[in-house]
C-alpha cells in the first residue's frame, strides 16, 4: 500500500465512526443547540465562586492580573467623581459612547463633546476621541471578563477604537463564569443573536514578535472597569 492509499484508507475509517453532535461531548444531548449543557462545562472549568462577595474579589484578581484596572464602588453616587479622576488623570478631551442608564449620567458628569455611535456618526470622530465608555452585558468572575454585543454597548467599534476602553457595570451583572454568561446570551437575544458578541478579558495584547508582550497592537491600549 503506497502513502496515498494510506491515507485514503484512513479517511474510510474514520468516516465509519459516528461523529458527537457538534459542541456535545461523547455524543450527549445539551440544553440548547451547539452548546454542551452548563453542568457538562463546568467539570472542565476553574471555579468561579459561589458567593457573590467570592465572585467580587475572583473578579478583581483576575482583571488585575490581566492588566486591567477595576473600581468597585459602594454607591452609584461615587461613579461621577470616579469617572471625572479619570478624567482629569489622563486629559480626555473627547469621549464616544452610547445611551444608556450608566453611560448618560458619567457623559453629565464629564462635561466634554461626546460622540454617539448609536447614531449615525463619522468614524473619523470615533477615532479621535480620548476614551469609548460602553455599559456591557455581564461580568464574568471566573475569567475576570467582561461580555459585551454591539446591543449592549453602541455597535461593533466603540469598544475597539479608542485607546482606552471605559466599561460601566452592576453588582448585579456579574456572573460566576462562562456557562452562566452562555446560558444569559440564550436567555436575552436567541434566536436573533447581535452581529458582534465578545468576551474582553483584559486590554488589548499581542506576544507575537519574540514573545515580548505588547498592549494596544489590535484594540485598546488600557481596560478599565468601574462597577457599581
Amino acid at each position: 500500500m503506497n502513502e496515498r492509499e494510506s491515507i485514503l484508507a484512513r479517511i474510510r475509517e474514520a468516516l465509519r465512526v459516528q461523529a458527537p453532535r457538534a459542541g456535545h461531548a461523547d455524543g450527549q444531548t445539551g440544553e440548547s443547540p451547539g452548546l454542551p449543557d452548563a453542568a457538562a462545562m463546568r467539570r472542565w472549568l476553574p471555579a468561579g465562586g459561589e458567593t457573590l462577595d467570592e465572585q467580587l474579589a475572583l473578579f478583581a484578581k483576575n482583571a488585575t492580573d490581566l492588566k486591567a484596572e477595576f473600581h468597585l464602588l459602594q454607591t452609584p453616587q461615587e461613579l461621577g467623581s470616579r469617572v471625572r479622576a479619570l478624567r482629569d488623570t489622563e486629559g480626555w478631551s473627547k469621549v464616544a459612547t452610547h445611551r444608556g442608564d450608566l453611560t448618560d449620567l458619567v457623559c453629565q458628569e464629564l462635561n466634554l463633546p461626546v460622540c454617539h455611535t448609536d447614531t449615525s456618526y463619522d468614524p473619523a470622530e470615533l477615532e479621535s476621541c480620548s476614551v469609548g465608555i460602553t455599559q456591557c452585558d455581564a461580568l464574568v468572575a471566573q475569567t475576570g471578563s467582561v461580555l459585551l454585543s454591539s446591543r449592549s454597548a453602541g455597535g461593533r467599534a466603540l469598544s475597539v477604537l479608542p485607546p482606552h476602553h471605559l466599561v460601566l457595570a452592576r453588582r448585579e451583572q456579574l456572573l460566576r463564569d462562562l456557562p452562566a454568561a452562555l446560558e444569559l446570551l440564550k436567555r436575552t437575544y436567541a434566536p436573533t443573536y447581535p452581529s458582534f458578541i465578545s468576551f474582553i478579558t483584559g486590554p488589548s495584547r499581542t506576544g507575537d514578535i519574540e514573545r515580548i508582550l505588547v498592549l494596544g497592537a489590535h484594540g485598546p491600549k488600557k481596560l478599565t472597569i468601574v462597577c457599581v
